[in-house]
């Protein structure tokens, strides 16, 4: 086998379900996007987004001589569904193990894979924990396409994926860009409870049930437009992943972290509201639910139990 289909077969055989490989040259078009979408305001408070723009831009800055740009996929979907009005709903990526927990050892592997097949290459590895842009990678390297949500999109596990980067000073041959198969299809725009799908790939998270759910701390009240719009949903939202014709194709994981804790995809609210910081830290250990921390989850929850605090007064 040529090194890269040496590469490509160590990446499988660690357990990623898909691989593509970029050059690492700049994302100039790209990042025209990104700071346009910055510029908008549409990271909302996620300031860290802003930070280290020659990196997102260029690879080089982060790994000097970087002359690839491997990106691997790991499915995460098991075959459970939310139950039709069920309130106190978590979104499917965090029904399981925290995939900074699960993904960075397996990236680890692969680095070393890469050492092996080139010696004397170096490689870095990122899965959303640095200045990487990885669905503009994965796009680039044609491991699938960006649908109208957002995501990127697969015809062989839609968009339930967890999307691991490594950047290495080893040269392999690079792939194709994946064609876009949205093609006139709007369902996600039209379902987004919140109309935070602006245009076609383009999502204001200010918008976003997702970000206020997770990524705005508990101090922090929600807009009138999200609070009447939760739909029952406490941490995340998958509204625009549910309605994708390409995720009715999808195939269970098969790792078993990401299977349902407990077999729960959803918590009862009122639990959330009289649980104690130590059983939050026992409970939701290694878990995504840690990210809004107890503050978060408790203001979510006390939304979808009091639903006045969604009414305007007689003032406004």
């Amino acid at each position: 086998m040529t090194p890269t289909q040496q590469v490509k077969r160590a990446a499988l055989d660690i357990g990623f379900d898909a691989v593509a490989i970029a050059r690492a040259e700049p994302l100039v078009e790209e990042m025209k996007q990104y700071q346009e979408w910055l510029q908008r305001g549409y990271h909302g408070s996620m300031a860290y987004m802003e930070r280290n723009p020659e990196a997102r831009g260029d690879v080089r800055h982060i790994l000097p001589e970087a002359a690839s740009v491997i990106v691997v996929a790991r499915n995460y979907y098991t075959p459970f569904q939310h139950e039709k009005g069920q309130v106190g709903k978590i979104a499917r990526y965090a029904w399981g193990d925290d995939y900074h927990v699960v993904i960075p050892p397996m990236l680890d592997a692969l680095s070393s894979a890469v050492a092996e097949i080139v010696p004397g290459s170096t490689s870095r590895r990122y899965i959303d924990t640095g200045p990487v842009l990885e669905r503009q990678w994965a796009v680039r390297s044609g491991l699938g396409w960006q649908g109208k949500n957002g995501n990127i999109l697969r015809r062989d596990m839609g968009s339930w994926f967890f999307i691991g980067v490594v950047i290495t000073t080893a040269a392999f041959d690079a792939d194709e860009p994946m064609e876009d198969f949205c093609g006139t299809c709007t369902a996600c725009i039209d379902s987004c409870p919140t109309s935070a799908i602006v245009q076609p790939t383009v999502v204001d998270s200010t918008k976003c049930i997702s970000y206020w759910t997770i990524e705005t701390k508990g101090n922090v009240e929600f807009p009138l437009p999200i609070a009447e719009h939760l739909d029952g949903w406490l941490f995340g939202c998958d509204v625009c992943q549910d309605v994708c014709p390409w995720n009715r194709f999808e195939t269970p994981t098969t790792e078993d972290r990401f299977l349902p804790r407990n077999d729960e995809v959803a918590l009862y609210p009122t639990d959330i509201l009289t649980l104690q910081p130590d059983q939050f830290v026992e409970r939701f250990r290694h878990s995504p639910l840690k990210r809004p921390k107890l503050d978060g989850l408790k203001r979510t929850a006390d939304y979808l139990v009091t639903p006045a605090k969604v009414m305007p007064s007689k003032d406004d």
